[in-house]
Parts: C-alpha cells; structure tokens; sequence
C-alpha cells in the first residue's frame, strides 16, 4: 500500500496540473487526441444527464485516463457567453484502465468538495477527504480494505482535532482520540461495545 500511496501522490501532481491547464497543448495531446468530448459509453463510467465528459490521454497510449465532467450553461459575468462548469474529475493514476482517484465539485462555487482515493490500486476506495470553502474538514479511511470506512479523522482549521474508529470491524466507533495543538490530549475507548466511552486515557504530564 506504501508504494500504490508514492505512486499516487507522485502521478498525481502531474496529473492535476495537466488537466488543469490543457493537456491539448503538449505533444501526448497532438498525437493522441488527448483532449476531446467523449461519447457516453467510452472508457470511464460516461457522463449523467445534461453533462459532457472531456478525456485526457497522459501516456499516449490512445486510451483515456483523465475524464473531466462539465455541464455548459450561461455565464453570469458575461452576458449571452457560456461557461464550463467542473463537476467531478476522474484519474487512472497508473494506466491499469480502473480509476485511481476522484474529485468532486461544487456546482455553485466550483470549489472541490470531495476527494477519493484507490490507494492501492485494487479498484476499490480506501480514503476520502471532504472539504467545505476548500478547507479540509473530515477524512474517512478503509483500513481493512473491507470496503467500508473504519476510521473517521476531523479537522478544524485544517487542523486534526478528533479520530474515531471502528476497530473491531463492526462499523462501530469504539476508540476516540481528541487533540490539543496538534497532539494527543486523551483517549476514549468503549469497552462494552455501548457506543459510549466507558475508559479514559488522558496524556502524560512531563
């Protein structure tokens, strides 16, 4: 899982500033065709009603492995112009034709409201982060590869404040950290399986 992470984060960076800027520009995109509006059906889940789909080919291989979904309507700034409105973007990080990582926006503001990750490439989600006015707020993590989440990490300011988590598989919290200053202040952990915290662990004092 360590290294589908490195591989990730690392084509990922690439991958963002590409389909931000306009892969059509660089040399994959004259020969490949990278950017075009796909037709629903194509590689990717295909766009939802009223939406189009642009697909991005980073590796030259004639396939895509970036879908951008927009919707096109009127430009409030411009009088009688149309807009693009970003609706959810889609990578395959690795080229194995499955999807690697997700982003989702908000219609209104275009700000991105949610992020998923297949950290290992096994075609299933492991990690999403959601954010609100683009800060960071709450990250949910499938430790077990279950395909459910077990762990919930809660952030304020962009700080970590609390996690929670399922450890006994059950999809109940049972387990509690809370932080002060981006350090543990204490542990709560529910040893009847109650949902309530029935032991606490406060930090050490030096």
């Amino acid at each position: 899982m360590r290294n589908g992470l490195f591989v990730l984060l690392a084509a990922a960076t690439v991958v963002l500033a590409c389909a931000h800027a306009g892969c059509s520009k660089s040399p994959a995109a004259a020969t490949a065709g990278a950017e075009q509006v796909a037709a629903p059906g194509q590689q990717g889940p295909g766009p939802g009603a009223g939406e189009e789909v642009k697909t991005f080919d980073l590796n030259r291989d004639k396939k895509p492995d970036v879908w951008v979904y927009f919707r096109k309507g009127p430009d409030p700034a411009k009088p009688g112009a149309t807009k693009e409105t970003h609706l959810r973007k889609e990578m395959d990080l690795n080229f194995d034709g499955k999807i690697d990582v997700w982003n989702y926006f908000d219609e209104a503001t275009g700000d991105k409201n949610r992020e998923c990750f297949d950290l290992d490439f096994d075609g299933r989600i492991d990690e999403c982060a959601f954010y609100e006015k683009t800060i960071l707020v709450r990250k949910e993590l499938d430790l077990n590869f279950d395909g459910r989440p077990d762990m919930f990490k809660f952030f304020e300011k962009g700080k970590l404040v609390r996690k929670e988590r399922a450890s006994k598989g059950d999809g109940k919290v049972d387990y509690w950290e809370y932080y002060e200053g981006e350090e543990i202040d204490r542990i709560g952990i529910d040893t009847n399986g109650d949902g309530q915290v029935d032991l606490w662990q406060k930090k050490q004092q030096k």
